[in-house]
């Protein structure tokens, strides 16, 4: 264990973790989308092109929620949700299994790993239960996935983390619980969610925001950031029904978070719950997905103003393409659609009846030409 970690810090001091160029594909037939999906008696994780034709339906153990793609390798990383023990890893053209992690005794997972730009190093956020606290885990994806390296994340509840160079930046939800007390809430009343920018090296705290004391409910769950480094964030309130609070913040370092708000309608309907949030690949558009109000929402991250919405039953799933300001939206009753709020573009996509079927889970994943 302290011999991997210590190769881990070399290696990251050395420079190997920089980020790596994605070339676009003009040929979209060999562009995938990834996710995890239910049907009534399984959970699988699941692969299609974007023409709508399955590539893989994976058996997973249980419920899976966010899926990772390795940089080069052909494989795909189903995270179980909180408070699941698995990440499945799984070569999406020969559909074997590349290795099913454990997250190891008195730990658990969030959901949400990602691979370093050069696919070194698997990257998670885990819960320590004995003491409640966030962590962040590296593993070492050349020594058969070996753990290398373990820091705090600095908070209650890590869900989403995106890596920027030598940092990670994760939201901690806020949010107490523990296995034996299922996806039960322990601290809704002095839950304290927060964004962390951490070393990944050293494992300090470069910069912390946390949600004002009225606001202390809204938890940090999902993010994304544009290489301007704003960072977008999709909220949930914890709080009474009826709060009505705001659903979207940016934040930018050395900054306070800066709370956006629907107009009131939009608000409402939002239900408190606001659950992906991706950034398109102009930097300057935001999508954040609301499913229990059957809405994708759009914001304007260069003006801090929401742009339009655009209805969709139980739309959860988010995925830039490779032109500016559009997305693909995935849904729990197995649609899939390309939105754009330019030009108010919702086109329903095909899908064959094994991908139809399913219910897609939270996110959505997507690979720009072949590995």
């Amino acid at each position: 264990m302290e011999t991997d970690r210590r190769r881990f810090l070399g290696l990251l001091a050395a420079g190997l973790l920089l980020p790596a160029t994605r070339v676009l594909a003009t040929d979209h037939t060999h562009n995938l989308l990834v996710s995890a999906a239910s049907d009534r008696h399984q959970h699988w994780l699941l692969v299609t092109d974007v023409e709508g034709q399955t590539r893989l339906r994976h058996p997973l153990p249980e419920r899976a929620h966010h899926v990772e793609l390795h940089p080069q390798q052909p494989w795909a990383a189903a995270v179980a949700r909180r408070p699941g023990r698995f990440i499945e890893v799984v070569d999406y053209t020969s559909g074997q299994q590349v290795k099913r992690i454990d997250a190891g005794d008195g730990h658990h997972f969030y959901g949400h790993a990602l691979f370093t730009p050069d696919g070194r190093w698997l990257v998670s956020t885990e819960n320590e239960v004995a003491s409640g606290q966030g962590q962040v885990v590296i593993r070492d994806v050349n020594n058969h996935f070996a753990q290398a390296s373990r820091i705090p994340s600095f908070g209650v509840g890590p869900h989403e983390l995106l890596l920027n160079g030598g940092e990670v930046i994760v939201a901690n939800g806020g949010i107490l619980t523990r296995p034996d007390r299922g996806r039960e809430k322990l601290n809704l009343d002095s839950m304290q969610p927060s964004l962390a920018y951490i070393d990944l090296k050293s494992g300090t705290l470069l910069e912390q925001v946390n949600m004002t004391a009225e606001n202390h409910q809204l938890s940090i769950r999902h993010i994304d950031r544009n290489a301007e480094g704003t960072v977008v964030i999709a909220l949930q309130s914890q709080g009474p029904v009826d709060a009505n609070k705001p659903l979207v913040a940016l934040h930018r370092r050395g900054k306070p978070l800066k709370l956006l708000r629907a107009p009131e309608p939009i608000n409402n309907q939002m239900e408190q719950y606001a659950g992906s949030a991706r950034i398109d690949r102009s930097g300057t558009i935001a999508a954040i997905s609301a499913p229990r109000g059957n809405l994708i929402t759009f914001w304007d991250i260069k003006q801090d103003r929401f742009l339009t919405a655009m209805r969709c039953r139980d739309g959860c799933g988010l995925a830039a393409t490779d032109r500016a300001g559009e997305f693909l939206v995935s849904s729990g009753i197995g649609h899939l659609y390309r939105m754009r709020p330019q030009d108010g573009l919702r086109e329903r996509l095909p899908l064959d009846p094994l991908a139809a079927r399913l219910a897609w889970d939270n996110h959505l994943n997507m690979r720009f030409g072949p590995v």
